[in-house]
């Protein structure tokens, strides 16, 4: 099984979920916060920039250190471990992307 994830599939999920609330423009006015999960450990991490300011989109910057399988030359993310999930926190619960585009379809 492949044990890193690309910075691609992030991007490749924006364009899927583009023009639905599976992407932050489409549910930040509902109170979605961008996130990532481990699948595994079930730890959640609210995307921050590096600053700490929350960010309002997926950013893999400021992702746990354990999470990170490898970085570019110049310090960037570049893969994170497979079992690591993009998605979004709402009122303290974690919502996959599918979940936040049904949510707000409802």
């Amino acid at each position: 099984m492949n044990t890193q994830v690309k910075l691609q599939r992030i991007e490749q999920e924006n364009i899927e979920f583009a023009g639905t609330a599976g992407v932050s423009e489409g549910n930040s006015h509902m109170g979605f916060v961008p996130a990532f999960m481990d699948k595994i450990t079930g730890d959640i991490v609210l995307c921050r920039f590096k600053n700490g300011m929350l960010a309002p989109f997926h950013t893999l910057e400021n992702l746990p250190e354990r999470w990170i399988v490898a970085r570019d030359l110049s310090g960037h993310v570049t893969e994170i471990r497979s079992s690591v999930i993009s998605g979004f926190v709402r009122l303290g619960q974690f919502f996959t992307r599918e979940e936040a585009a049904a949510f707000v379809r409802i």
